[in-house]
């Protein structure tokens, strides 16, 4: 229940975006990414196909529309990224938000490489260098992967692009969010919409399309009691949202203070969904049409997923396409957009923390954490075992960094702080979509019980399995070191003192009932 206190809207001296629409754009632009093209048509495509539908969309309105309304809340009612921002909910959380950026800087910097990658192939596209053979040149004549180590043997064609990604990211981080961010979102946004809605379109007309969309849109309907499928919906729902790791949060503290939140939210979560499907369609028709050249079920076909997807198998479809070359083009050119309006978003929580830390200018938080990020980046996952260290950082990264990183927010925020009845009120108080108790029962019961069954049962396979058959010192080094770096720059992080620059005169607005639930 809001109080009676005052409504106008107190003086905004942080930057915002210049408008809703920028802000909307900017949030499909940082939720619809690699994963939306090469992760959801092969995950759906093993999970029931059309019966998948049904755990999505439970996925989608129990656990990914409710969490990122939680971020959005926290973002937009303490005005800061992440680590001030939960310091300013309660000062024993900024742990939990420098927990959140620095999964954010791990993404960022084995990201920057697959966006190279796509660059790469971009260029090669035009005259289908790749080759008849496209696995060997992927992994061997491109990437030069050799046996799981740490490498010391930069491969140069990925590390020059990788080197432009981080410029450009400097650039773009180095600006406001409105002439920076922004802008790139408002460009690219509605470009990758168009160049995929052609690749469909195209898709859809090749012979075989139909078959391909059938195997993946036939249900199978047994697979809804299959646990593991709906553990795949809320993981992929999960991932695609880009929630729990600060990206959110931050981008809801540029908002002006008197906007309508939940019906922003409703718009980026349902707009990432359908260009999942859409997607889907396209690549699962491209599938099709290859599985007829090769006169073999599209159940038969290899890498439907991943990385492999991408630069392996949609080359080799490409190779048997008349006008491959300009569909490869237009492919991999949607690919670049789509990565490179993630990584700004992933980013610019970090910078933006990095900022408020420790008092620098925008420009030099963007220089110092872009620099920082680029150096990693090539000296892990431009070599001749960055595929590899890419692969195993990432499966870590996100099914036990992000998925830990929701499951202690959900619980802190509900349960230990007991902020959720203010974020409920906050979030009523600026929006025309109003939401009831049943989304603090959702964030705080039903939201972390699912994570918790998703992150054991990871756990276990982890343990018990290892995973892609690595040596256990490798996945010790950058499987779980990953974890343990995450944790201690979170702690060293929060250990460093303000001197000052959390402002102890934030107000936050609007003047709703600050009483916690008991």
């Amino acid at each position: 229940m809001a109080s009676t206190g005052s409504t106008a809207v107190a003086p905004e001296t942080r930057d915002t975006w210049s408008s809703p629409s920028g802000f909307i754009l900017a949030a499909i632009g940082s939720a619809v990414g690699l994963g939306n093209i090469w992760r959801f048509p092969g995950v759906a495509f093993e999970s029931g196909g059309g019966a998948f539908i049904v755990p999505y969309l439970c996925a989608l309105l129990t656990a990914g529309i409710p969490i990122l309304f939680l971020d959005y809340s926290i973002g937009h009612r303490y005005r800061a990224a992440a680590p001030l921002a939960f310091r300013r909910m309660s000062r024993p959380t900024e742990a939990l938000g420098w927990f959140q950026i620095m999964l954010s800087f791990v993404i960022a910097v084995y990201y920057a490489a697959v966006i190279a990658w796509s660059m790469s192939y971009f260029v090669y596209s035009f005259n289908l260098s790749w080759g008849e053979d496209t696995l060997a040149f992927f992994t061997g004549e491109y990437l030069k992967v050799g046996d799981p180590g740490v490498s010391a043997t930069i491969v140069p064609s990925v590390a020059i692009p990788v080197v432009l990604v981080w410029v450009a990211v400097l650039v773009v981080l180095a600006l406001k969010v409105s002439d920076g961010v922004q802008k790139v979102t408002v460009v690219f946004i509605p470009l990758l919409f168009v160049a995929f809605a052609g690749l469909v379109i195209r898709a859809i007309t090749l012979p075989g399309a139909m078959d391909g969309l059938n195997a993946l849109f036939t249900p199978d309907w047994s697979a809804l009691s299959n646990l593991n499928v709906w553990i795949a919906a809320y993981s992929q729902i999960f991932f695609s949202l880009s929630i729990a790791f600060g990206i959110m949060v931050t981008y809801a503290s540029y908002q002006r203070r008197k906007t309508n939140m939940t019906t922003s939210g409703l718009v980026v979560a349902f707009a990432n969904s359908s260009f999942e499907i859409l997607a889907g369609i396209g690549v699962f028709a491209t599938l099709g049409f290859m599985a007829h050249q090769q006169d073999v079920a599209v159940g038969d076909l290899e890498g439907l997923t991943g990385p492999i997807l991408s630069f392996v198998t949609f080359p080799a479809v490409i190779n048997q396409m008349p006008g491959g070359n300009i569909f490869g083009a237009v492919f991999f050119g949607a690919l670049i957009m789509a990565g490179f309006t993630s990584i700004i978003s992933i980013l610019l929580g970090v910078a933006a923390s990095v900022q408020e830390k420790f008092g620098l200018s925008r420009t030099a938080s963007a220089i110092t954490v872009s620099a920082v990020c680029a150096v990693i980046s090539i000296a892990l996952f431009s070599t001749t075992s960055g595929l590899i260290a890419l692969d195993t950082v990432d499966q870590w990264a996100n099914n036990v960094g992000i998925i830990t990183s929701a499951i202690v927010m959900t619980i802190v925020v509900v349960w230990v702080v007991r902020k959720s009845g203010v974020l409920n009120r906050h979030l009523n108080a600026v929006s025309t979509f109003k939401i009831g108790r049943v989304w603090v029962v959702l964030i705080g019961v039903l939201a972390p019980i699912f994570l918790t069954v998703m992150l054991v049962d990871k756990l276990i396979s982890l343990i018990g399995d290892g995973y892609e058959g690595y040596p256990q010192w490798y996945l010790a080094l950058f499987g779980w070191g990953t974890i343990a770096f995450v944790v201690v720059a979170a702690l060293i992080l929060t250990a460093i003192p303000w001197k000052g620059r959390d402002n102890k005169d934030f107000v936050a607005w609007p003047d709703v009932d600050e009483e916690v639930e008991r």
